[in-house]
């Protein structure tokens, strides 16, 4: 509310004084809404609890026992997922609200503990023997069952995870450089392969009308993991990296279409910027590098640059005007 716009009504004897006064005494009196402040303290607080029993964990290993630590945190998971199933709401299609502030952090410690529980089992006991991606698949068919079952978005990234670690590739921010081996072929295939159908996901999400609120988060993690797929395909296949860069072409094609319909500014963004890089390392590897011109290209990155910031620029005004 704009005190000063009122202001200007009450010197031009549009509004009375009484009014002016109620305008005032409203806004000065106004809650303030603590609603994603109180979220954000509420999941810091879990994932510090996990955090913290892990550094317990590892600095009283030798006096708590292995048995006595997989018994706790599998008593933590059943107790946090007990209380989920008893305050759940009933299963939809839709989009469901949870019934309290504690039922999305319960579900979400009880899925970090499962997690925590499995892999504690396999690195202490072997329990999968040498199958190691049972480590990894047993996880992923839990979370993603919780998250279609109680309908979180949290556990379903989480699930995603998941799904891209059983599949081979590293996909947290950090460990998508430290530990993808982008010179591994099979790596970059099941990469385009798996983003392909993260994408395919979200479109059968919101064909068939099931949980369509998930949709984003599947074409998110989609179409990352296949742009960076096609364009390691480009800079490691010789003889290949045209095909790749058809590969990123449609990807971008389809991308830039999809968001346009959306009116999603962020799906264009990533759309534009994959495709300058993949359109740049063609550049490079076409003309640059057979004509020798470095100055050329340094001038090249620069006018492109600018240019691509003007268009996002007035893309995404021409978006809001839509």
């Amino acid at each position: 509310m704009n005190i000063d716009t009122f202001s200007k009504l009450q010197k031009e004897g549009l509004i009375s004084d009484e009014e002016m006064q109620r305008v005032t005494h409203t806004e000065t009196t106004r809650l303030f809404s603590l609603h994603w402040e109180i979220k954000t303290a509420l999941y810091l607080g879990v994932l510090l609890l996990s955090g913290g029993l892990g550094i317990l964990v590892y600095k009283n290993i030798d006096t708590i026992g292995h048995q006595v630590i997989l018994l706790f945190i599998a008593l933590l998971c059943i107790g946090c997922y007990a209380y989920c199933f008893r305050h759940r709401p009933p299963f939809s299609r839709e989009k469901t609200e949870s019934p309290n502030a504690f039922y999305d952090y319960a579900l979400l410690l009880g899925s970090l503990t499962f997690v925590t529980f499995i892999g504690y089992l396999q690195y202490q006991y072997t329990a999968f023997g040498t199958a190691y991606g049972l480590a990894t698949f047993i996880p992923m068919v839990v979370l993603f069952a919780t998250a279609y079952y109680f309908d979180h978005l949290g556990i379903l990234s989480m699930a995603i995870t998941n799904l891209a670690a059983w599949a081979g590739i590293a996909i947290t921010p950090f460990q998508v450089l430290s530990q993808n081996d982008f010179s591994n072929h099979s790596l970059i295939y099941t990469g385009a392969v798996l983003g392909a159908a993260l994408v395919g996901m979200a479109e059968l999400s919101e064909k068939r009308d099931f949980k369509k609120h998930f949709a984003f988060s599947y074409r998110n993690f989609g179409v990352h993991i296949f742009f960076i797929a096609t364009i390691a395909g480009m800079c490691i296949f010789e003889k290949w990296y045209f095909l790749w860069f058809l590969l990123a072409a449609a990807g971008v094609y389809l991308t830039w279409y999809r968001a346009f319909r959306d009116h999603s500014f962020y799906f264009i963004l990533l759309a534009v910027l994959y495709g300058y890089i993949a359109f740049t390392i063609l550049l490079t590897r076409t003309v640059f590098h057979q004509l020798g011109d470095i100055y050329g290209g340094f001038l090249y990155v620069i006018a492109s640059s600018v240019a691509i910031i003007f268009f996002l620029v007035n893309l995404s005004k021409k978006i809001k005007q839509q």
